[in-house]
Parts: C-alpha cells; sequence; structure tokens
C-alpha cells in the first residue's frame, strides 16, 4: 500500500490552496486515461500491468531460462530508459553487488555511454566468460547502443561463429519498423516488442526491463501482478489517491517558487532508481520553459556532502524521500569492550533502528530549515513494491506534466546536441 506523508508541506502552501487544484487533477488524470490529452498515442503504459502471465511474458521466461543455462553474462545494451529501467530494477532488488555472487548470471550494461575506458573494462570482464548480448532499441540507430551492438556482435562471432552467435542475440525493438526489428528478421534473432504507444521512459513493464530482470533471477509475474494492483488502487478520483496527491503537491511547489525536486533514498541500492526517476520527470516535464529540475540523493551518505546546502543554502527546493520497510531479518550492533567511539550506549539496538532515527532527524532538521519533504512508504523491498511503484510513478508523471500543460511523451530538445554531434562526425545529411 502506497502512503504519502503530506504533513510536511503546510509551510508552503495552506490545505485548501491544495483542495482548490482538485478539479485540475480531476481533468488531468481524465486527459491522461481517455487518451485525449497531448502525445495520447504514447499511453500504452496505462493497460500494461497484467496479474496473468501473457503470451509474451510466457516468451521473456523461455528466454531467460536459456540465457541462464547457457550464459555467465547478459550484457544489455540500450540507453535513457532501456537502461535505467532494468538496472534500477535489477540492483535494487539483487544489491549493488549482485554480479559478485554465484547464484545467478551477471548483467553488465552497454551502449549508455561514448567511453574507451568503459567499453575496455566490458572488454576485460567478459573474457573467459560465456555471454548472451540483448539488444534494446525501438530504432536500432540510435549512436551509444548502435556503436556497442556492432562491436558486441562481432564478439560474439568471433568467439561463438555465427550460427551460435545468432542463438546468443535477443532483440527488444519495434515490432514492426526500424533498423534493429530489420536486422533481427534478416539474421534471425529472437526478438520482443516493445508496444508502438509506449515509450523508451515508460517501458520498463514492457520487454525492455523484464527480460534483463528475468535473467537476474527476478520473479516478473510477481512484480507485473504489483503493477496491476497499483493500476487498479490509484484509478480513484479523489485526493485519496496518493498520485493525485504527488502531483498537485509537485505543482503547487513549483507555483511557489521552488525550482528543483530531490528525490532521497535511504537505501544505496535505490541509487539507480533514482536515476530511472530522473529521467521519467525530466524528459516529461522539462519542455515549454517549464519543469522542477530533477536531483537524487542517497541518504545517510549524501548528508556528510550535500546536507550543509540543503540545510542553509537556497529555499528552491523541496524533498520527496522514498521510504522502504526494514527487511525481516535485523542486525544488532554489539559491544565494544573499551568503547573508545562512545557507542556502547547503542549496544543491542539493530541498524534498521538507528537508521529511522538518522531518517526522523534529517527529516526534521530540513522541515525546521524550511525544506518541504514528502515521504511516499512502499512496504517491503520486494517484486510486488517495486512494481505498485513503478506504476505509481508513471501515473503521477503523466498527470502531473498536463497539470503543468506540457507533452509528457515527447522530447524535442534531445535533438539539438545530436545533430550538432552528427554534423560534427560528418554524418551524410548533417
Amino acid at each position: 500500500m502506497i502512503e504519502l506523508d503530506m504533513s510536511n508541506v503546510w509551510g508552503e502552501f495552506s490545505l485548501p490552496q491544495l483542495l482548490e487544484t482538485e478539479q485540475e487533477v480531476f481533468a488531468a488524470h481524465k486527459l491522461l486515461a481517455e487518451g485525449k490529452g497531448p502525445g495520447n498515442d504514447y499511453i500504452g503504459w496505462l493497460e500494461l500491468p497484467t496479474a496473468e502471465d501473457t503470451a509474451e511474458m510466457v516468451r521473456i521466461k523461455r528466454a531467460a531460462e536459456r540465457i541462464r543455462e547457457n550464459s555467465d553474462v547478459l550484457v544489455v545494451i540500450g540507453i535513457g530508459g532501456s537502461y535505467l529501467g532494468p538496472r534500477a530494477a535489477i540492483e535494487l532488488l539483487k544489491g549493488q553487488n549482485h554480479n559478485l555472487m554465484n547464484d545467478d548470471p551477471q548483467i553488465f550494461f552497454a551502449g549508455n555511454n561514448l567511453s574507451t575506458r568503459a567499453w575496455q573494462e566490458l572488454c576485460r570482464l567478459l573474457e573467459d566468460k560465456d555471454f548472451s548480448i540483448n539488444i534494446i532499441s525501438k530504432s536500432g540507430t540510435t549512436t551509444e547502443p548502435a556503436i556497442a551492438t556492432r562491436a558486441l556482435r562481432w564478439m560474439l562471432e568471433r568467439k561463438y561463429g555465427t550460427e551460435k552467435a545468432r542463438a546468443r542475440t535477443y532483440v527488444t525493438t519495434d515490432p514492426e519498423n526500424g533498423a534493429l526489428r530489420q536486422m533481427a528478421n534478416e539474421e534471425g534473432w529472437e526478438s520482443f516488442i516493445i508496444p508502438p504507444d509506449v515509450g523508451g521512459r515508460y517501458s520498463v513493464l514492457t520487454a525492455v526491463g523484464l527480460l534483463p530482470m528475468a535473467v537476474a533471477g527476478i520473479d516478473i509475474s510477481a512484480l507485473m501482478a504489483g503493477a496491476a494492483e497499483a493500476q487498479k488502487a490509484l484509478d480513484i478520483r479523489s485526493f485519496e489517491n496518493p498520485a493525485w496527491q504527488y502531483a498537485a503537491i509537485r505543482n503547487l511547489m513549483y507555483r511557489h517558487g521552488k525550482a528543483l525536486e530531490l528525490l532521497c533514498t535511504y537505501e544505496p541500492d535505490a541509487k539507480m532508481l533514482g536515476g530511472w526517476w530522473q529521467q521519467l520527470f525530466g524528459e516529461s516535464e522539462g519542455k515549454d520553459g517549464k519543469g522542477l529540475f530533477p536531483v537524487t540523493a542517497e541518504f545517510t551518505a549524501d548528508l556528510h556532502s550535500l546536507g550543509q546546502m540543503i540545510q542553509e543554502g537556497q529555499r528552491n527546493l523541496f524533498e520527496t524521500v522514498i521510504r522502504f520497510a526494514p527487511p525481516e531479518r535485523k542486525t544488532a550492533i554489539e559491544v565494544d569492550w573499551k568503547d573508545l567511539d562512545g557507542l556502547n550506549y547503542l549496544e543491542g539496538r539493530t541498524l534498521d533502528f538507528v537508521e529511522e532515527q538518522a531518517y526522523l532527524g534529517t527529516l526534521s532538521a530540513h522541515v525546521d530549515g524550511g525544506v518541504p519533504v514528502i515521504p511516499i512508504s512502499f512496504g517491503p523491498v520486494c517484486e510486488k513494491t517495486l512494481g505498485e511503484l513503478f506504476y505509481f510513478f508513471e501515473l503521477s508523471c503523466g498527470i502531473s506534466a498536463y497539470m503543468l500543460g506540457v507533452n509528457p511523451f515527447n522530447q524535442p530538445g534531445v535533438e539539438y546536441y545530436k545533430r550538432n554531434m552528427f554534423h560534427l562526425l560528418g554524418k551524410p545529411g548533417y
């Protein structure tokens, strides 16, 4: 159950001001649900969650089993949502150090940068490893993943030969169009679809996210069931809906002069989840001279680097804090007979107890310092919770963007740097 705590925002605006936005939020949600708003040909993600396995999910599970049986490593090639979504899920549920465990195949990511050092490191990591690749791209022509695809295809063919390399290549792309679809058809690669009505940053609940997750040992049926539960629960058209609360509060913060939203977590394994959230809201709302700038922080580590700025810097930001329930297995703090660090007063206390007090102390300090804080509780870290979280933020983002008066599903600005890069590279036509 998703619970949003609004008690720390009233210093910025009042409850009556929030309630005055009710018709506005209702209209935005209606535009989204009925497909009558800008970009309405990209709202297929609204209906993706399912409590039962689809035929596509069955194929994904079978492919994942083959990869798990014959590969030490899966290299996921993609950028943007094709990279951030699956990595966020895998690291949250399996841990940042999942590749050091021996239970599941290692998952490496490529095609999300142009770094020579990163590429050479990946090549070293793949030495003496049996590996498969999952190419994720609607078009197949985006520069970073296309370069990585060329190189990794060659590495596979050199290692296994053409026929065996073909069986280790999996594609997630448009069902009909694009260079990658043409390559998949010509080469005979097993392929999965990115629905034409689902944009990249909303695609984590498609094969884009589900195939890498399944290879990593994540129960994708439970994740999708959690998303389906959230879909049903968040269809409420009132301020009982936490997605309404979040969308309305964000817009009111923006209208009251806030320029930045700081997403904070107290879980190091949620760092890439912050990256996924940052792309979702940044690319959806940052246009037409509008939008909150989304930034992320990992507490308590970043309290020792950004805490001073948050506490006493410009009052142009607010915090959204993702909270997860503590694990059932507890870790207790032991006594030290010398007590040179002075921590014996914590003897017998659990680590999650100390973390909770750090959270409460930070919350109080930041609110007292003039930074509104929105805690959102999602429950225990598990597949079901993550499915709910993904759907909650996607729905909230669509509603919030329509309230802001922008198209949540386009990204015209990113084409500018690409044109400049292609010109400098000497690409024909640029």
